[in-house]
Formats: C-alpha cells, sequence, structure tokens
C-alpha cells in the first residue's frame, strides 16, 4: 500500500507542473499572437497571464522559505 500513495503524489505532482507549464505556454503564445497581430486585448492577457504566475512564484518561495 505505500508504494500506491507515493505513487498517486507522484501523478498529482506531475499533473501540478504540466499544468503550470500550460499555462505559461498559452500565456506566451497569447502574448506573441497579440503582436503580431497588432490586437492589444492579447498582449495585455499574454502580460497579465506571465506576470500572475511570477508572482505566485515569488509568493510560495517566500512562503516555503519562511517555514523553513
Amino acid at each position: 500500500m505505500p508504494g500506491n500513495k507515493e505513487h498517486q503524489e507522484i501523478c498529482v505532482v506531475g499533473r501540478l507542473f504540466s499544468l503550470e507549464a500550460l499555462v505559461v505556454i498559452m500565456g506566451v503564445v497569447s502574448l506573441i499572437y497579440g503582436l503580431a497581430t497588432g490586437k492589444v486585448i492579447s498582449v495585455i492577457i499574454g502580460a497579465a497571464v506571465l506576470a500572475a504566475i511570477w508572482v505566485l512564484a515569488r509568493w510560495c518561495r517566500r512562503n516555503q522559505a519562511k517555514q523553513q
């Protein structure tokens, strides 16, 4: 049984990393698409997504450092 729980935890961690990567890719694609086509709203959305990811990553790292 302990091996099964470890496998489940690894799967959850793998899904979280892949979702985070997908959101970053979406932000980059939206930013590039907006710059290429001249659509300001796409540039704003892409920049907002990338900024939100950056802020959340910094916040999570700071909280992890405080807990240790």
